[in-house]
């Protein structure tokens, strides 16, 4: 059957160690790690056609963007803190056929790579533009099930909770977890 979600409402946490570090009255924009493909061009000497072929996933990275300053946050970017810290985003989508407020969950672990400030503006209220960079670790839930997950150290992929890697990672003998 087909529907339409939209997303309506948007909350992000900079570091789940603070449950009070609530970005909803500032958050304005928020942009989940865009999901794609790399791929390597291959004409064979005895094709007439070249193909693509698939060779793995792009570096992940997001972003947001939070309307006036945020001293606390700035302090996470850079040489200032060293360590991965871990972003959490929640989102209301509405399902337009029911009408139900459902959630949408994102977990990130990565580096606050950019902390970039918009130009003032007398009368206008100055932002930053903010980046994760160097994710190691991201998740995607919709209503409460998986629909991404992927960790770097523990080489995990799955899609719907099901393995994308399992065979490869059985056959280099690497661990399910650690």
């Amino acid at each position: 059957m087909s529907n339409i979600y939209i997303m309506e409402a948007a909350n992000l946490f900079c570091g789940d160690d603070d449950p009070t570090a609530s970005k909803h009255l500032t958050l304005t924009e928020l942009q989940l790690p865009n999901l794609q493909e790399m791929y390597q061009d291959h004409h064979p000497g005895g094709s007439r056609v070249q193909i693509e072929v698939a060779v793995g996933i792009q570096k992940l990275e997001a972003s947001f963007k939070l309307a006036g300053w945020d001293p606390d946050l700035l302090t996470q970017f850079g040489l200032g803190a060293r360590a991965l810290k871990r972003f959490t985003a929640y989102g209301v989508v509405r399902n337009k056929r029911t009408g139900t407020a459902i959630e949408a969950k994102a977990v990130l672990e990565g580096r606050l790579g950019r902390a970039n400030p918009e130009a003032f503006q007398r009368g206008e209220m100055q932002g930053y533009d903010y980046a994760i960079n160097e994710i190691m670790h991201y998740e995607l839930h919709f209503e409460g099930e998986e629909k991404f997950y992927w960790d770097f150290f523990t080489t995990d992929w799955r899609v719907d909770g099901a393995s994308q890697n399992a065979d490869e990672r059985s056959i280099l003998r690497i661990p399910n977890g650690f």
